[in-house]
């Protein structure tokens, strides 16, 4: 297994824990979570840009973001927008960020049609690398299911990919 392979497990049927050793270090890593001008370089899979990310970092602050399909290869894709929308509960740092996690519109209303996710990222400091938790309930396993059929888990493989390589630039 290499270094950097995330490894995923499904508990309960609807919480989705996500794991992935980045060699950096656990500031650096929670910072590419916390500021804007990190998260526009990485957030989302790859061919997609994030033309609006606002945030306002503290506990009850909301992080609305637009990803946009820049990439003309994805067909269908190409040119598609998808905001949402995350309501920061915890916030612990350098350890934890706690937040919900919504799809919304370019106003920041929650699609109520789609499932609201509890999220909980845990950055574990090994000595110079950091090990990333990301623990996602979803209501139901039906609205896991949903999100793993849209092909969330390539997704995050590709945004944890650019993360890694987003860290590379500051070391």
């Amino acid at each position: 297994m290499s270094n950097n392979a995330m490894i995923s497990r499904v508990e309960n049927d609807r919480v989705l824990v996500l794991e992935r050793v980045f060699n950096a270090p656990r500031e650096l890593v929670f910072k590419m979570f916390k500021e804007p001008e990190h998260l526009k370089h990485w957030w989302g899979p790859r061919g997609w840009e994030l033309p609006v990310c606002n945030i306002d970092f503290r506990p009850g602050g909301v992080w609305h973001y637009c990803m946009k399909c820049v990439d003309q290869n994805q067909g269908q894709f190409y040119g598609m927008e998808s905001w949402g929308k995350g309501v920061y509960k915890e916030i612990a740092e350098p350890e934890t960020i706690i937040y919900t996690d919504y799809f919304s519109d370019a106003e920041g209303n929650s699609n109520e049609a789609m499932p609201a996710t509890a999220v909980r990222l845990e950055f574990i400091d090994l000595g110079g690398k950091t090990k990333l938790v990301n623990r996602a309930e979803y209501v139901s396993a039906e609205a896991l299911k949903t999100v793993m059929d849209m092909g969330m888990l390539e997704g995050i493989t590709q945004t944890w990919d650019r993360l890694e390589e987003r860290l590379n630039e500051f070391k």
